[in-house]
């Protein structure tokens, strides 16, 4: 078909072009599309699976499947974006950073498959906010009380690095993620300094009003969120990521990582176990 003939402009009518980080994708498939239609959790966690919008996370997520590591040869690998995990009407929301490609990428459940998920779940299980210290797969049956876990970018990213523009075009699902939880969010753990960058503005977007100039991130960080509409305000807490870079070095130990979620699932009115007393000495 030959090109149409475009209307002549004059310097009055004329406009830049937008910004192509700006530009309103046209897919109805993108994320800034296909995440506001969703109403409730279920319909996300659904179209959040079939999403395709960034080509680098979706070339790696699938080269990891094909070529696998050697101990998960028999696996099936997930190879899809990975939805969040917990019930819809959580109080505690937990964000990481990103699937690994031979962990959740693997599995199909957010955290787990790899040491970061295997030291979180047994500390969610120690306070008694999951059922079983382990988590082995998509459908495993274990549940989580009163905790949510998500991440603000959801396809495995190479060297576990997403690019900023992976970052934004991901966020949609994060921000449409937060509005559905607003009935009953009362508080979020930013696991690590991507985590708390990236929950900012889709914070905002999702209706909660963070401080400016931005809080710096840190681990035991705590900042509160009003909400615009004057509804109940969200508690915002630092953690540093449960990655063996940190926990192998000592930089985030389970105390430190049980103690944050501690506090921070008593914020959200939950009932977590409380540290045990140390025994006496002989």
């Amino acid at each position: 078909m030959p090109d149409q003939p475009q209307p002549a402009r004059t310097a009055r009518t004329h406009r830049p072009a937008e910004p192509a980080d700006r530009a309103e994708p046209a897919d109805p498939a993108h994320p800034a599309h296909a995440a506001q239609v969703c109403h409730d959790l279920a319909e996300l966690d659904a179209a959040v699976v079939d999403c395709r919008a960034c080509p680098r996370l979706v070339a790696w997520r699938e080269e990891a499947a094909r070529t696998k590591r050697r101990a998960y040869l028999d696996w099936d690998y997930w190879a899809r974006p990975i939805p969040g995990f917990g019930p819809p009407d959580a109080p505690l929301l937990l964000v990481g950073l990103a699937p690994a490609a031979h962990g959740a990428n693997r599995t199909g459940r957010i955290f787990t498959g790899d040491p970061s998920g295997d030291l979180l779940y047994a500390e969610l299980h120690r306070l008694e906010l999951a059922s079983r210290p382990d988590s082995v797969r998509h459908g495993d049956g274990l549940e989580l009380y009163g905790v949510r876990i998500t991440d603000p970018v959801r396809c495995a990213p190479p060297d576990n690095r997403p690019t900023p523009a992976e970052r934004d075009t991901c966020r949609p699902w994060i921000a449409r993620e937060l509005a559905l939880l607003r009935p009953t969010a009362r508080a979020v753990v930013a696991l690590g300094g991507f985590a708390w960058q990236a929950l900012l503005p889709a914070l905002a977007a999702a209706g909660w009003e963070p401080p400016r100039p931005r809080p710096a991130f840190g681990h035991g960080a705590h900042v509160s969120l009003p909400a615009a509409d004057g509804g109940p305000p969200l508690e915002l807490f630092g953690c540093y990521h449960v990655s063996p870079r940190n926990t192998f070095t000592g930089r985030l130990t389970p105390v430190m990582l049980r103690d944050v979620l501690r506090t921070a699932a008593r914020t959200a009115g939950l009932d977590p176990a409380p540290e045990p007393e140390p025994e006496p000495e002989p």
